[in-house]
């Protein structure tokens, strides 16, 4: 097994809110990876006293030992004991029924001699190898959707329309602080033969297919497994460069937290 791992924040100095990590615990022929992409708020705060790269490391944190020693329960269960720790921590000091309380995208990935489950919720994605050297994208293309209704809207109800429908029926999710989100997640599970390699990307890093183009999600595939995580970033932070103002390739930050896990197993 071999495990390749990369992240860089979007602003030298400024904290990194994704969180990506990968485990193979000693003994067995299993493990897990998690990755998250914590959701910047905005200027007017998120009712939180902590950061959200704080709350990026407690999420994940509790997801991997979840998911690693409570292999017999499902990732979508894993998450939902991981966002009700995260939110004890600090339910007494902050607001969590704020509608932006500190929240992230969220994958997760769990492997065995058997079987690769898989979770998704939020605009990261799963890249999945078979032996044959096919990928398979696994996407939570909710929040897509929801920008393709508000494009239909006048321009100036957009940014109110998608903000309601952040958590709630009909819109798109992200892990916050409550545990029922867990069961919104995209979810599934392939035959460990049928997996060859993994990959996670935040959607810092899926800028590489979605915002410049450069090729599909096979094609970023392949980049990642040639030159590396650390590479492909790269990459993408020249392509943000030469396109400083979003002219070209237009998008809410010019530069975005980039982070990427592959796993060949």
């Amino acid at each position: 097994m071999r495990i390749q791992t990369a992240t860089e924040p979007g602003t030298p100095g400024r904290a990194n809110e994704d969180f990506a990590v990968a485990a193979a615990p000693a003994g067995g022929r299993g493990g897990a990876l998690v990755l998250l992409d914590g959701v910047t708020p905005p200027p007017g705060g998120d009712g939180c006293r902590h950061s959200v790269a704080w709350f990026a490391a407690r999420l994940g944190g509790a997801l991997l030992e979840r998911a690693v020693a409570e292999r017999h329960m499902p990732l979508a269960e894993c998450l939902a004991g991981a966002i009700s720790r995260t939110a004890d921590a600090h339910r007494e000091t902050c607001e969590l029924s704020h509608p932006r309380t500190p929240q992230a995208t969220v994958v997760c990935t769990r492997w065995d001699e058997r079987a690769v489950d898989h979770l998704v919720i939020g605009d990261s994605a799963l890249l999945v190898e078979g032996p044959d050297g096919a990928v398979a994208p696994v996407l939570d293309t909710r929040l897509d959707e929801v920008w393709a209704a508000a494009r239909r809207l006048p321009r100036e109800r957009r940014a109110e329309f998608v903000e309601g429908s952040r958590n709630a029926a009909g819109g798109f999710f992200t892990a916050a602080a409550d545990p029922a989100v867990a069961a919104r997640a995209v979810t599934g599970s392939v035959p460990r033969a049928a997996v060859r390699s993994l990959a996670a990307v935040t959607d810092g890093l899926g800028r590489w297919v979605e915002t410049f183009r450069l090729g599909g999600w096979a094609e970023l595939f392949g980049e990642l497994a040639v030159a590396g995580p650390e590479a492909v970033i790269a990459r993408v932070r020249a392509e943000e460069a030469a396109d400083p103002a979003g002219v070209a390739f237009p998008r809410a930050k010019a530069h975005d937290d980039a982070s990427g896990i592959l796993v060949t197993l």
